[in-house]
């Protein structure tokens, strides 16, 4: 589910910088976005449909690995004593099921990307909506990402606004909006070898 927490700051990030217009005398304050999206009301509930979404596709994929997995054990247990024909009809078809779980997979992954966005999109849109009023209340100029991997390198501890978003987020809360579609599957392995059912963030 880390997944789901990197790729809410990531987009996050790029959002926070909220400027306003210049003034002899501007205000600065920073967030801390890992603090506010760990917190966030309704991210639990978000995370958990999530892992609940992305169980059931695990299973799926695991079936499939399994199956995959099973043909080239029999295979390779038994090509030496196959003719020329018949090994090269069984290697097309461990082919043939190979390039179908990685179509699947894919597919998958594509969906729970999107599901993912569908879960994230509005407790980022609640984050960033609390960011933004305590930055017009506050007369702020700018508000900026003091998270590591930020171009600050040193602050004032005293301009750390993270609590009081957190504060505003929780007296505003909503419940987070689910709905069960898919989850998240692993990467496809390439080649004709045995497929690992990949885990699941």
């Amino acid at each position: 589910m880390r997944v789901f927490l990197r790729a809410a700051s990531a987009a996050l990030v790029l959002v926070v910088l909220s400027g306003a217009s210049a003034s002899a005398q501007q205000k600065f304050a920073y967030i801390r976005s890992s603090v506010l999206l760990d917190q966030a009301p309704g991210r639990a509930e978000a995370e958990a449909q999530f892992d609940k979404e992305t169980g059931a596709y695990q299973d799926q994929i695991k079936r499939m690995s399994d199956s995959l997995n099973a043909m080239v054990a029999d295979f390779e247990k038994t090509q030496a004593s196959l003719s020329a024909a018949t090994r090269d009809t069984r290697g097309k078809a461990i082919q043939a099921k190979q390039a179908e779980y990685e179509r699947r997979t894919r597919d998958l992954q594509q969906k729970a990307q999107q599901r993912q966005g569908e879960l994230v999109q509005p407790i980022l849109d609640r984050v960033k909506a609390a960011i933004e009023d305590m930055r017009i209340e506050g007369g702020y100029s700018f508000v900026f990402n003091a998270d590591q991997g930020s171009a600050i390198v040193a602050m004032d501890k005293n301009l750390d606004i993270t609590d009081r978003v957190l504060a505003k987020l929780r007296g505003s809360a909503a419940p987070a909006a689910t709905r069960p579609t898919t989850g998240a599957p692993a990467a496809a392995p390439s080649g004709v070898t045995r497929p690992q059912t990949p885990p699941l963030d």
